[in-house]
């Protein structure tokens, strides 16, 4: 990096910081107020909701992960980003009434409402565990170790530098979070596209021709095989994403967990009014249509440009070839400026959600802990003392854990989908039982949780087991040691099922189930839309539709 691109870089420091410095002082309350601090209730506007919830989504993960998938499969990872945008619509349309109609402000506090404290207190602890250990120190190591490659910056420092800022944001609550995640989303789809932009233009040159389009052509019919969204089992990338099961299986129980049962998500919604955070949520759908040009276009690029014999040293690590070194292979070849706008947009990925993850967690620990079993008396002023403590304290854990993880080994959104889908299609199984079946009870909340993760861990090498590597329930691939193991997505799938029907069978056992008091109220005027969400909705439905018609 030049002076000019530090220059750049620099504005972006300053813009956000002062951002939300002034938004800090325009909307800080007379007295702290933990809702207000946590949930920003009533401030924050559609646009400001829908940047957030992109902000807060996309990270190095993204940036860095994706990218390498794209250079490793191609297109067919953009299924993450395209189903996540249908997805959004289901959680706008049928979650959202249900949380904001029974006011429900953490996650936790829901199934405590709906199940019991016993439930609540083992997701609370369960949520904090995955989103520090898992979620946070990835999202630290990956967006450290991207910065530090494009800037030579030393790793170490990269990471502590961003978790500061982090912590100087976060420490403003959900109203500065919410309000400088729009700038951080502008420097970030405006730095993504520009890297694309460049990729692209490269392909261009490299193969005759010029401008994006005949770059794309060139990407479309010299590299066919990574333009297919649905993979057949000949295809070595196949146990990632196992066929139609990203359409019709597991896929879905990744997205509706992540989109609507995840404190990290929805809280961006949940301080608002329900019209607002409907067209919120549909921004962020819209915004996740464009995902995959920003995210897995450059990867699939570099894959093309690497295959010709370009960048044959640099997308080597430790001896062998590091898919996840192809986002930051091609910023180093932007040009003095840009280069320092592509650098802002990934730290802005890095830091918005950093902000957001420690905002959660301390929300979390703070209102369904602290709150709950340590101080219940604990005054308003106390609470956002502790919800500033706990940023403090989960940012230093990630900091000292991040650097042993090793998440570069198997590949950062990889990494994170795998490890967060072990308890998904539980917590999943009893959130959407606990809204449409007044039945479930505690006692299959539980055992869907408990059960549901020691299945999702027994059950990935079934086929080494019993001996069967392939059948009609399942096919399964071996890994590098020559153990037969079941895809992630199919495995969820099934112990999705399995925790859905564990509960059901429980439930109707027990007589009570029939008079649950904690059962939910639906009415049907809940669910009505507005004219103009229909209208957006029906056109991301099209676009879906088109898009993996034409990629099929």
């Amino acid at each position: 990096m030049q002076l000019l691109d530090y220059l750049v870089f620099l504005f972006y420091f300053v813009v956000v910081s002062g951002y939300g410095y002034w938004i800090y002082n325009k909307k800080k309350s007379q007295i702290a107020d933990s809702n207000d601090f946590f949930l920003a209730e009533g401030s924050l506007t559609w646009w400001a909701i829908g940047s957030s919830l992109i902000a807060s989504n996309i990270s190095a993960e993204q940036f860095i992960g994706a990218s390498g998938d794209g250079f490793q499969m191609g297109l067919a990872i953009a299924t993450y980003e395209w189903m996540a945008a249908g997805t959004l619509l289901i959680v706008a349309i049928f979650f959202m009434p249900i949380y904001l109609k029974n006011k429900i402000f953490t996650m936790p506090q829901f199934l405590s409402q709906r199940y019991n404290s016993t439930v609540s207190l083992i997701m609370a602890v369960f949520w904090l565990l995955l989103y520090v250990t898992v979620n946070l120190t990835s999202i630290l190591y990956l967006g450290a170790l991207a910065v530090s490659t494009i800037s030579g910056i030393d790793f170490s420092v990269c990471m502590i530098a961003m978790s500061v800022f982090a912590i100087v944001i976060t420490l403003g609550g959900m109203k500065v979070i919410g309000y400088t995640d729009v700038i951080q989303v502008v420097f970030l789809v405006l730095g993504g596209l520009v890297t694309s932009y460049l990729a692209l233009n490269l392909v261009s040159e490299r193969f005759g021709g010029e401008g994006v389009l005949n770059g794309m052509n060139h990407l479309m019919t010299k590299a066919p095989d990574h333009f297919h969204m649905i993979l057949g089992k000949e295809n070595p990338n196949y146990p990632s994403l196992p066929g139609l099961a990203v359409l019709f299986g597991g896929m879905w129980i990744i997205n509706l967990n992540y989109w609507g049962c995840n404190q990290y998500i929805t809280q961006r919604a949940l301080g608002a009014d329900l019209p607002t955070a409907r067209k919120g949520i549909l921004f962020a759908a819209f915004l996740k249509m464009m995902m995959p040009i920003i995210v897995v276009l450059p990867g699939i690029a570099a894959y093309l440009l690497w295959k010709d014999g370009m960048f044959q040293t640099e997308m080597m690590k430790d001896g062998a070839l590091s898919k996840d070194n192809a986002y930051p292979v091609l910023l180093n070849l932007l040009p003095v400026g840009l280069k320092g706008l592509s650098f802002a947009a990934l730290t802005a990925a890095v830091v918005a959600s950093m902000a957001g993850k420690t905002n959660s967690i301390s929300t979390i620990f703070t209102l369904d802990i602290y709150k709950q079993y340590i101080n219940p008396q604990a005054s308003e002023k106390k609470l956002v003392s502790i919800g500033r403590i706990s940023v403090v304290v989960s940012m230093v854990a990630a900091v000292l854990i991040a650097p042993f993880m090793g998440i570069d080994k198997k590949g950062g959104f990889q990494f994170i989908q795998e490890y967060t889908g072990y308890i998904s299609p539980g917590i999943f199984a009893l959130f959407i039982l606990g809204f449409f079946w007044k039945r479930a009870t505690s006692n299959a909340a539980l055992f869907a949780l408990i059960g549901g993760v020691t299945f999702s861990v027994l059950s990935k090498y079934i086929p080494t087991w019993t001996g069967v590597t392939d059948c009609m329930f399942y096919s399964s691939f071996p890994d590098a040691s020559g153990v037969y193991y079941i895809p992630f997505i199919d495995r969820m799938g099934w112990v999705f099922l399995f925790c859905v029907a564990s509960m059901v069978i429980i439930s109707l056992a027990d007589p009570a189930s029939k008079n649950n008091p904690k059962g939910l109220e639906i009415d049907a005027k809940m669910f009505k839309l507005e004219p103009a969400f229909i209208a957006g909705t029906v056109v991301i439905v099209m676009m879906l539709l088109g898009l993996y018609t034409y990629f099929w």
